[in-house]
């Protein structure tokens, strides 16, 4: 009898246009939680290259590693380079107020033993 086998999610495989892209943060955006959020700016770095995006922002690639940990705190100024560079562009809105409370989202990504749920 074989063993359950698991194996690790790579993110950042799945990322392979702009709908799925944008849709997958817009999702994270709404956690609040700006860990995961710079997480997945990271995944989608990962996805296109991470020395694309070095080159384009010019920043070391290194660099933006560290930026993009979900420990880091990088200055905006950072986030927005690698948002330009990655063409992301963000649309603010204002935050729907409604009578009913709505059920959250559910998203659950899992790396390095962590867990975050959206």
């Amino acid at each position: 009898m074989k063993k359950n086998e698991t194996s690790i999610l790579n993110i950042a495989e799945y990322l392979d246009n702009e709908e799925i892209v944008a849709e997958y943060l817009n999702m994270v955006s709404e956690s609040d939680n700006p860990a995961l959020f710079l997480r997945a700016i990271g995944h989608i770095a990962k996805s296109k290259g991470m020395s694309l995006i070095a080159e384009k922002t010019g920043l070391a690639r290194e660099s933006l590693y560290k930026a993009l940990n979900e420990k880091a705190h990088p200055r905006f100024e950072t986030i927005f380079k690698v948002l330009n560079a990655m063409d992301i562009q963000m649309t603010l809105i204002p935050k729907v107020k409604s009578r009913k409370q709505r059920k959250p989202k559910v998203l659950c990504v899992a790396e390095k033993n962590m867990r975050y749920k959206v």
